[in-house]
């Protein structure tokens, strides 16, 4: 559409308030109507900094460390304003099984005090990837348990399997800061189940016993890390751990109420089948069922549960969220699913396939590839329904709306290898890799007393006014590129465009504030204006802008 010269000049007056450029790093876009308000806490890969930040990227707090460190991956802050974090050497590539390095869990203040320090790194196992802090203040962790290649062997592992010297399964340790001890601990080891040799241990029909583990299942080249468990999440209603086990393109349930005893074997706890798995999903060819129609998660990553716990009423069935990471070579996905369950622990399946066979929720970028991460990355549920996501090895963070499904916060972690980015510079894949990205509410019981006024960026020459924009520069070329109908609508508007797809169409108010975001992927597409107010919008697609009137 064409516009008279009065709407062009008063276009050309709304937009000279506007951003003289799009930042290439920390936000880069914000929807402040559609995001939910919180912060959020990062903890990039090769860095020794952990940070809150708000949703305009300004830091409230931070946790320095010595250089020497990096991170092991996570941290979390508790409910009484602390945070607890992991970290290990910075050089420290030994293999896993040999007693070297540092493997560390440590509590900190808000203000960056020690409180206490724990390192678990010996003969018999080491921590890695992932804890998860408990109501009760315990800190459940996932550690590499360490066997020799005979004791492997000997439990029915196939020998040409193993291209390394140890066989290292994984294990969930629980310890308690004020005894400084585990007190409680989950081992693969011992609910393993071989088919290939009836003289040695733990012989018998493998799909006959879904809730336990196939030696001689291998997904991970013969290494002596066989399950690469990445991510640990605890529900108290149910008092049941959710592990993910990417090389098995599975997560699982175990019950946490067996004492360590019971955890070794397949009797015990409310549940009463010991250490077992309750539920697994994601590739029932890993317990030989089914075929490779029924796998639905490719080395996926933070399998999580979403929970309140606030609210004391939670009960019955819980959402998981996934990090779909290799579900093509070039794009990964964002699922949900609601395991069915009959009574608390007893989780349904149908010819010996978990339930549900499919995803709740699915969705994966417009642009395919952009979130695309073979390894790292995490998704959260937000309280207002609303997805948080992190393409973790593009330190590529994002808030997915829930009912549009469209993008209405979209964060790049500034780090360069260890280094702060300065605004303008771009980062290439794996420059800044973050494992996770977690939000938390303003009225956070650990917020309480703490100061959270903004001080700073993490990037260097930040653009500091950027949140008070809201809107990308627009060169003002009026052309028919674009074709709009019905304007007025009521509720659908089509947009017909040739300009080069995909492109984004950005709604703003004819103040300049952003509304909401787009990805146009066809020429000619039909878009749901349900969700905004009635009045006068403007519509920008590359440099063509539009007037949009909601009735």
């Amino acid at each position: 559409m064409r516009f008279s010269l009065i709407t062009s000049l008063l276009l050309i007056v709304l937009f000279s308030h506007s951003s003289s450029g799009q930042n290439s790093v920390g936000v880069i876009s914000y929807n402040k109507a559609k995001v939910f308000d919180g912060y959020n806490l990062i903890y990039p890969h090769n860095h020794n900094t952990a940070y809150l930040i708000n949703n305009c990227g300004e830091i409230v707090n931070k946790w320095d460390d010595d250089i020497v460190y990096r991170p092991n991956n996570t941290c979390y802050i508790t409910p009484e304003g602390n945070l607890i974090k992991t970290k290990k050497l910075t050089n420290f590539f030994e293999p896993i099984w040999e007693f070297n390095g540092e493997a560390i869990i440590e509590c900190r203040t808000w203000d960056n005090e020690l409180l206490w320090s724990w390192e678990y790194i010996n003969a018999d196992g080491k921590l890695h990837h992932d804890i998860e802090p408990t109501p009760y203040g315990t800190i459940l962790c996932i550690a590499w348990d360490h066997y020799t290649t005979t004791e492997a062997i000997s439990k029915g592992r196939d020998s040409s399997l193993m291209t390394q010297s140890a066989f290292s399964p994984d294990k969930i340790i629980e310890y308690d800061p004020e005894l400084d001890s585990i007190i409680w601990e989950w081992k693969a080891w011992d609910h393993l189940v071989q088919d290939r040799d009836s003289t040695k241990a733990n012989y018998g029909n493998i799909s006959a016993y879904p809730g336990r583990i196939d030696i001689n299942y291998d997904n991970n080249g013969g290494r002596a890390d066989w399950m690469h468990v990445n991510s640990i999440d605890y529900n108290p209603y149910l008092d049941q751990i959710l592990i993910n086990v990417p090389t098995f393109n599975e997560f699982w349930i175990i019950d946490h109420s067996t004492t360590t005893e019971e955890a070794a074997s397949s009797i015990g706890g409310l549940a009463n089948k010991g250490g077992d798995i309750l539920y697994r999903w994601g590739n029932p060819a890993a317990y030989k069922s089914g075929s490779s129609e029924n796998q639905q998660l490719f080395f996926q990553h933070d399998a999580s549960w979403n929970l309140d716990l606030s609210d004391s009423s939670n009960s019955g069935d819980f959402e998981i969220t996934i990090f779909n990471n290799k579900v093509n070579e070039n794009y990964s996905s964002i699922h949900s699913i609601t395991p069915l369950s009959e009574g608390t622990y007893n989780y349904q399946s149908n010819n010996n396939l978990y339930l549900p066979q499919s995803f709740d929720f699915n969705w994966t970028h417009p642009i395919m590839s952009s979130i695309y991460s073979y390894g790292l990355s995490s998704v959260q549920r937000l309280p207002n329904n609303n997805l948080l996501v992190c393409a973790g090895q593009k330190g590529y963070s994002l808030e997915i709306d829930a009912i549009s499904n469209d993008i209405v916060w979209e964060y790049i972690t500034p780090i360069r290898n260890g280094f702060r980015l300065t605004q303008g510079d771009i980062p290439e894949f794996l420059d800044n890799p973050t494992f996770r990205i977690r939000r938390y509410p303003p009225d956070y019981v650990g917020f309480a007393d703490k100061e959270l006024s903004p001080y700073d960026y993490i990037e260097l020459e930040p653009d500091t006014t950027y949140c008070d924009r809201l809107v990308p520069s627009i060169d003002l070329t009026i052309d028919e590129k674009t074709s709009i109908y019905p304007n007025p609508t009521a509720d659908l508007l089509t947009i017909e465009t040739t300009s080069d797809l995909p492109v984004t169409a950005t709604f703003t108010t004819v103040y300049g504030d952003f509304v909401m975001t787009h990805f146009l992927t066809s020429n000619t597409e039909e878009l749901s204006l349900e969700s905004l107010e009635s009045g006068v919008y403007l519509l920008v697609i590359g440099n063509v802008v539009s007037l949009v009137t909601k009735q």
